[in-house]
Order: structure tokens, then C-alpha cells, then sequence
């Protein structure tokens, strides 16, 4: 008689990059996405919150971020060294991530984010990126193609708007900015994330040139970032130029540019390339 086959244990391939544990939980639940059911979903709408700038872990984390700019780490995994309660706290990154221009590997697994800053785009040696059951993380800044040297990337695509396994509506855009004649870039400093998605738009995605309230022109794109996956990236652009001059969306997905909503035509079905 054959002895029993042993059963097979799987690595932990997350072990050191969750943080530690704590009585509060660490982040907060999201239900924007439905993960299951047919048909058409319910409209999306972006997170609302503002990062609370006075909350220790928001606090902490500007100076880990100093830290690891300072002696040129390779490998940054800031939530680790927050507790439970602390990483709730952080629902963005600091503009300051612009300065982490040795960082290779940038780990944010398991976090509370709902937004990235576009200063991700001056990370210019990253090469992976983990923002992996990051499950509020829908959708990412056009400036993250930025970075040259992005090739992985490990992401919970099944919360992001748009993607093949559930196709969630993105989030509608408004068509005309708000502001009046001669509006500057001042007027865009303080916007409900609600409605636009970032807190405060400071230039453009495209271009990197000023941004006026008026020329403002926010659009959707789905792009292959990295080595496998295709995300969401909204972009800030100044200009229709701007707007013209993106690249082709990833095949299998919107295929122009657009403004969101319930009523965007997505393609159905998995696309051949994988996503």
C-alpha cells in the first residue's frame, strides 16, 4: 500500500512585506467594485477621502521617505515599519516620492491607498512595482509611464476599473473644467477627489507644462505599464494636442481615449494578449 502523497506547501512570497498586525484592522473595507454577477455594473465613482496630513502614520511616512531618499535604497517597503492603525492613516504618497530616484522595487502590499501622486513618474529606476491586495487602488496616474524602467508589476487587477475579469465602468469625467476666463493652475490646487480623482492637479500628465482650469481636458486610457499588467490611468492634459498625442490603448480594451461613465463600450472577453 502506498503511503499518502504529502501535501504541498506554497512559499509565503508576502511574508515580509504585510507590516505588522494590530487590534484595529489596518485598512478599510471598498465595495466600489462588484467581484461578482453578470451583466452591467453599477456607475464607479472615485474615493472621496483627503489625506489627513497630521495623522502619525501620514507623519512617519514623510520620514521614511527622507530616509530611504537619503542613503539611496534600492528596495523601499515603507508600510512595514508602520503599525496597523498607521497605515490606514495613509490612503496617498507624499509628492517627496519623487525623490526616490535609486528605488528599484517600490512594495505597498496590502495597503489602504486610493490614489498615487503623479511625482511617482520621477521614480526613475523603478523597475517593480507591488502595490499588490491593494484592493482601493482602482486606477493610476498617467505619469507612472514615466518610469523607463518599469518592466513588473504585481497588482490586484480584479479592483481596477476596466479590467478584462469584470469590466467595472470608470468613473465619468467632467467634460468642461471648472473656472472662468483666465483661470490659472492655482484654481486647480484644491479639487474634490470626489469628482476628479487627485486632490490637486499641478501640471500636465502628457506635456509636463502649466495647466490652466479652463483648457483642463481629463481623459481615461488603458495602457500595458509593465510586463503584464494593463491599468487604468487617468490623465491631466492642458490641450486637445496633448490629448491626441497618447499612445494606442492596449488591445482588447477602450480603444480612444474617453471620459468615462456607465455607457463607455468596453470589449467583452479576455484579451488574446493577456492582461
Amino acid at each position: 500500500m502506498s503511503e499518502d502523497p504529502k501535501p504541498q506547501v506554497f512559499a509565503n512570497r508576502w511574508a515580509d512585506s504585510a507590516g505588522p498586525g494590530g487590534r484595529a484592522p489596518s485598512r478599510d473595507l471598498c465595495g466600489c467594485i462588484e467581484q461578482t454577477g453578470a451583466g452591467r455594473q453599477r456607475p464607479t465613482r472615485f474615493h472621496p477621502e483627503r489625506q489627513d496630513t497630521s495623522a502619525p502614520g501620514w507623519i512617519r511616512l514623510l520620514e521614511l521617505v527622507e530616509e530611504a531618499a537619503a542613503d539611496g535604497r534600492e528596495v523601499f517597503k515603507p508600510l512595514v515599519e508602520l503599525t496597523a492603525e498607521e497605515r490606514r492613516q495613509v490612503i496617498t504618497l507624499p509628492p517627496s516620492v519623487a525623490r526616490l530616484t535609486s528605488v528599484r522595487h517600490l512594495v505597498l502590499y496590502g495597503s489602504n491607498l486610493v490614489r498615487l501622486p503623479p511625482e511617482i513618474g520621477a521614480m526613475k529606476s523603478l523597475e517593480e512595482f507591488t502595490p499588490y491586495t491593494s484592493y482601493r487602488l482602482h486606477w493610476f496616474p498617467y505619469e507612472i509611464t514615466r518610469c523607463p524602467a518599469l518592466r513588473r508589476s504585481t497588482v490586484s487587477t480584479r479592483a481596477l476599473y476596466g479590467n478584462y475579469k469584470r469590466r467595472p465602468p470608470f468613473p465619468e469625467l467632467p467634460v468642461a473644467a471648472a473656472g472662468g476666463r483666465g483661470a490659472d493652475l492655482s484654481d486647480l490646487a484644491d479639487l474634490d477627489p470626489g469628482v476628479r480623482g487627485p486632490s490637486g492637479i499641478r501640471s500636465c500628465s502628457v506635456c509636463d507644462g502649466p495647466v490652466g482650469a479652463v483648457e483642463l481636458r481629463q481623459v481615461w486610457i488603458s495602457l500595458r505599464t509593465s510586463g503584464a499588467d494593463v491599468l487604468p490611468l487617468l490623465v491631466n492634459a492642458c490641450s486637445a494636442a496633448c490629448v491626441e498625442a497618447l499612445p494606442a490603448p492596449a488591445e482588447g480594451y477602450v480603444p480612444v481615449p474617453h471620459t468615462g461613465g456607465p455607457y463607455v463600450d468596453q470589449p467583452q472577453g479576455r484579451p488574446r494578449t493577456g492582461s
